[in-house]
């Protein structure tokens, strides 16, 4: 008796210990935190990451390559990247220029089976702006504008190819894609409406940001960007510095656009001399781990964005 009931407390220990460990699990270290199935896709940047999310849903686990507080500008590629991206299924990028590090790295991972998503493709661009005045613009960026994700119904067709890309590669799965990217649609169509409203009474002004990341949201409004830098790692020269000085007092703005990623001293002490106030204007290049969990950070921080626009106009 004694033996049967020490067999049997032993066997009981046993299986706790088992349900133990499978319900205390750590997740995976790349895991993005959405609970979906094996296949594996892989994004870029925040925005990218966003939408992509959005799409996925429980189809799929979605990762970012680069980590939310880092932009696309600062990434340096670590050896765990190159396993991530031999492991995924797909890989989601704004393109345009936006990720110029991303074909070698691709090369480096060797992964034949990789599907890239290029989220631009379609998509009606915008020549950045030191290449219309001449110049050699940005190198990572280009001839062309990358910043398509800040206008919602560009951001409609990033969601589109986002959704018809994730088909072709995992199609067990097509009808919950489709599903997720027209319910995510509609708020992006939404959300275009409400900011239509509230700076329709502004079409025709200039508002000026520290860089050129706003032509794509100043067109689809009715409103002229300007800006301080090209790019925000540049530091701005005495020219820019006399033609925004100009450009503020000639439309009497009321703020400049600042980034929560910038920070810059001279842009601060350039409102300070102009007597003007500086408001955040988020372009979503970096952001919070937890808001990179949540596809609705876009939808939340463009309403904001909007509500501080309006401030630069003295609303």
């Amino acid at each position: 008796m004694s033996s049967l009931f020490s067999s049997l407390r032993l066997t009981g220990l046993l299986g706790l210990a088992l349900f133990l460990v499978a319900c205390g699990a750590p997740r995976q270290a790349n895991d993005s935190g959405s609970d979906g199935k094996g296949f594996k896709v892989m994004t870029t940047f925040l925005p990218i990451t966003l939408f992509t999310k959005a799409v996925a849903g429980d189809c799929a686990t979605v990762t970012a390559l680069i980590p939310p507080n880092l932009g696309p500008h600062d990434f340096q590629a670590k050896p765990g990247d190159l396993t991530a991206l031999r492991q995924a299924g797909v890989l989601v990028k704004n393109g345009l220029g936006m990720e110029a590090f991303l074909d070698k790295l691709v090369a480096s991972a060797g992964n034949s089976q990789l599907k890239v998503i290029d989220s631009s493709r379609g998509v009606t661009t915008l020549e950045s702006a030191e290449h219309e005045d001449g110049h050699d613009g940005d190198p990572d960026h280009g001839a062309v504008n990358p910043h398509i994700w800040l206008d919602p119904l560009r951001a409609v067709q990033q969601v589109a190819t986002i959704r018809d890309g994730l088909i072709q590669a995992d199609p067990s799965c097509a009808e919950g894609y489709r599903r997720n990217a027209a319910a995510f649609t509609a708020q992006l169509k939404q959300l275009n409406s409400e900011i239509a409203s509230q700076l329709e009474p502004y079409q025709g002004k200039t508002f000026v940001a520290f860089h050129d990341f706003a032509p794509y949201f100043a067109q689809r409004y009715g409103l002229k960007a300007d800006y301080l830098v090209d790019v925000p790692e540049l530091n701005p020269s005495p020219a820019d510095l006399q033609r925004v000085a100009a450009e503020v007092k000639s439309s009497q703005l009321k703020a400049l656009l600042s980034e929560p990623q910038e920070g810059s001293r001279s842009f601060n002490t350039l409102a300070k001399d102009l007597g003007v106030k500086v408001v955040v204007f988020d372009p979503m290049e970096t952001a919070s781990e937890e808001a990179s969990r949540n596809p609705a950070t876009y939808v939340s921080v463009m309403r904001r964005n909007v509500a501080d626009l309006r401030q630069a106009f003295g609303q």
